[in-house]
C-alpha cells in the first residue's frame, strides 16, 4: 500500500517551484539530447538553446530533426546541432556516437530522453530486442557507455568536477518490474501486453541510472532518472481514440514535461542528486524498492554489457 501515495504524488504534482526561467546561463556547455526532434526532448532543446547552451539533438529521422532544427531556430535564433540516432538498431548506435566524438570534445549533459511507447508486440528493434526495452533500455545504455571516456574527461575538466546523465522514466515502472527472458523476442515476451513491457522498460530506466551512479559517482557522473509527469506528446500515437481524447483532457502541456529534466541536468541544487529518482515537478521521489537493488543493477548491466560485447 505504501506505493499508493507515491504515484497519487507523481501524478497530481503541486505547483512547480522551479521552472525553464530558472535554468543558468549555459554557456559553454555541450548538451546532446535523445529523441529531440519532438515532445519533451525538443522542449528541452529549445529551452536549453535558450540559455546559450550548444544542443545536438539526437533524432532517428533525419528529416523530422532537420524540421525540428528550423523550428528551434525559428523560435529561439540559435541553431541546434543534428545526430543521426538510431536506438533501435545496436551497430547505428556506435556510429551515431563515433560521429558525436569526432566533432566534440566535451559532453557536459546527456539527456537519454527518447523512448517508445505501448507499440504493437510484435514490433522488434534490429537485432530482435523488444522494441520497448531495445530503444529506451539497451539503446541508451550503449550511447552512455560509447560517450562515457568523454563525460569522464569533461567532469575532469569542469569547475566543479560533475557531469550530468539523465534517464528520463515513468510512473509506469510502478506495474512492471524486469523480467530477462522477455529482453528478446521470445513466446514468453509475446504472452506480455505492451503496456507491461513498457513498464519493464521504464523499471530498466531507473535500475541502469542507480547503477551509473554506483559505478561512476566517484568519478564526477551525475546520474539520475526522473518520471517527467503525464504530457501530452507523440507518445500516445499508439494508443486507441478513447484513450487520446482522455489524455488531452487531463495530460500537461509538454513545457510541464521538460521542467524535472532540466532542473536535473542544469540546476545547482541537483548536482548533489545522483542515484536519486525525480517526479513532477523537480522533486525527489521514491521509485519501487527494487529499482535501487544493487544486485539487480549488477545483473542488468552485466546483461547489457554482454549485449554490445562484440559489436
Amino acid at each position: 500500500m505504501g506505493q499508493i501515495p507515491s504515484i497519487l504524488s507523481e501524478l497530481a504534482p503541486p505547483k512547480p517551484k522551479f521552472t525553464a526561467e530558472n535554468v543558468p546561463d549555459m554557456t559553454g556547455k555541450v548538451v546532446l539530447v535523445t529523441g529531440a526532434n519532438a515532445g519533451i526532448g525538443k522542449e528541452t532543446a529549445r529551452v536549453l538553446l535558450t540559455k546559450n547552451a550548444k544542443v545536438w539533438i539526437g533524432c532517428r529521422d533525419v528529416g523530422k530533426g532537420e524540421v525540428a532544427i528550423k523550428d528551434l531556430k525559428d523560435r529561439t535564433g540559435r541553431e541546434a546541432h543534428l545526430l543521426k540516432l538510431n536506438l533501435a538498431n545496436l551497430r547505428s548506435i556506435k556510429e551515431s556516437a563515433e560521429s558525436f566524438l569526432s566533432e566534440e570534445t566535451q559532453l557536459h549533459v546527456l539527456f537519454n530522453n527518447a523512448g517508445v511507447m505501448n507499440p504493437p508486440v510484435e514490433q522488434l528493434t534490429e537485432d530482435g530486442y523488444d522494441l520497448q526495452f531495445g530503444t529506451n533500455v539497451l539503446g541508451h545504455f550503449y550511447l552512455t557507455n560509447l560517450l562515457l571516456p568523454l563525460l569522464l574527461s569533461t567532469a575532469r575538466s569542469s569547475p566543479d568536477g560533475t557531469v550530468r546523465v539523465v534517464n528520463t522514466s515513468s510512473n509506469g515502472h510502478w506495474f512492471s518490474g524486469l523480467d530477462f527472458d522477455t529482453f528478446k523476442d521470445s513466446p514468453k515476451r509475446r504472452a506480455k501486453n505492451q503496456v507491461a513491457l513498457y513498464g519493464q522498460s521504464k523499471t530498466g530506466n531507473i535500475v541502469f541510472s542507480a547503477e551509473l551512479h554506483r559505478r561512476y559517482r566517484d568519478q564526477g557522473i551525475v546520474s539520475t532518472s526522473l518520471n517527467p509527469g503525464g504530457i501530452r506528446t507523440e507518445l500516445q500515437r499508439h494508443q486507441g481514440g478513447f484513450v487520446q481524447w482522455i489524455s488531452s483532457i487531463l495530460l500537461y502541456d509538454v513545457s510541464y514535461g521538460a521542467i524535472t529534466q532540466l532542473y536535473a541536468g542544469t540546476s545547482p541544487d541537483a548536482v548533489s542528486l545522483g542515484g536519486e529518482y525525480l517526479i513532477p515537478w523537480a522533486r525527489i521521489g521514491k521509485p519501487r524498492a527494487d529499482t535501487q537493488d544493487p544486485q539487480l543493477g549488477r545483473e542488468l548491466w552485466t546483461y547489457m554489457e554482454e549485449q554490445v560485447a562484440n559489436l
